[in-house]
């Protein structure tokens, strides 16, 4: 299986970027650091278990067959996860990679839970072996950009996620990350039509697809797009968006909540335009 590059040179109308092809000599260091990395998580994790009590669930892992215990595991670290309870949750899917080591789905969601409990690093070397695995997975190379983007590594971030959504068009989520981070590119021209093509598919899927595309994530796309108008100076564009955004992110009363935490935010880039006109 071949992995698509980032090409170095494009007819794309966007900023031409240089990425950096790797050498054997650091293929080799980074499996070396992979496995390193592997065999620690596995050994931290049962030193973590063996130094807990153990629930009947754990007991009877050693009686079920390899999908049951799976399954089981699975389910624990999402319940764990949702928990907030990330080192044990980290610690499950350490336990079923151990299990089934060659499970790209694994690896991933083990790097989500590094990337939110704030070890960026361990969550970039999941991705990796998890692409490794599998590179054609779109949602891995979302949430590696996602992982780079946060690291500060933005061109990187926009190759991975040109990589997702050219495995995935109807990516919504990676066209509105691709958005934001060309926009902290300054790339705000290019910001707009990420936005755009994003709400296109959202209205697209919408009218085709039986599930749809969730209303907060359209609130999201405008909020972002609206904030982008607004950077330009384009108020009038910036200011219909955030209209838009608010009248779709569902009203909240918990800071915990992603929808509650940018309608404050929408509503202060808003008063942010509005306010010096109602003074006047």
């Amino acid at each position: 299986m071949n992995l698509r590059m980032f090409p170095v040179y494009s007819n794309s109308p966007r900023r031409l970027r240089r990425v950096i092809t790797p050498t054997i000599a650091s293929y080799a260091a980074q499996e070396r650091q992979l496995q390193s990395s592997a065999n620690q998580e596995v050994l931290n994790s049962k030193n973590r278990f063996q130094s807990s009590s153990t629930s009947a669930a754990d007991d009877v892992l050693v009686y079920l067959n390899q999908a049951d215990r799976e399954t089981l595991l699975r389910q624990q670290a999402i319940d764990k996860a949702q928990q907030g309870q990330y080192l044990d949750a980290i610690d499950l899917f350490t336990l079923l990679i151990q299990y089934n080591p060659n499970s790209a789905s694994n690896y991933n969601n083990r790097g989500l839970l590094h990337f939110q409990s704030g070890q960026l690093n361990k969550a970039l070397i999941d991705y990796d072996r998890a692409l490794r695995l599998n590179p054609r997975l779109a949602k891995v190379y979302n949430n590696r950009a996602n992982c780079y983007a946060a690291l500060g590594e933005l061109e990187f971030a926009i190759a991975d996620y040109e990589t997702a959504i050219d495995l995935d068009p109807t990516d919504i989520r990676a066209r509105l990350n691709q958005g934001i981070t060309f926009r902290e590119l300054e790339l705000y021209h290019e910001a707009i039509e990420s936005f755009d093509l994003a709400l296109q598919f959202s209205q697209f899927l919408n009218t085709t697809d039986t599930v749809g595309v969730p209303t907060a994530l359209e609130g999201h796309i405008y909020a972002e797009r609206g904030r982008t108008y607004h950077i330009l100076g384009d108020w009038n564009c910036a200011v219909a968006d955030y209209h838009r955004a608010l009248a779709r992110l569902p009203i909240t009363y918990s800071d915990r909540e992603v929808s509650y935490r940018l309608r404050s935010l929408v509503k202060s880039w808003l008063d942010d335009l509005l306010s010096p006109q109602q003074a006047s």
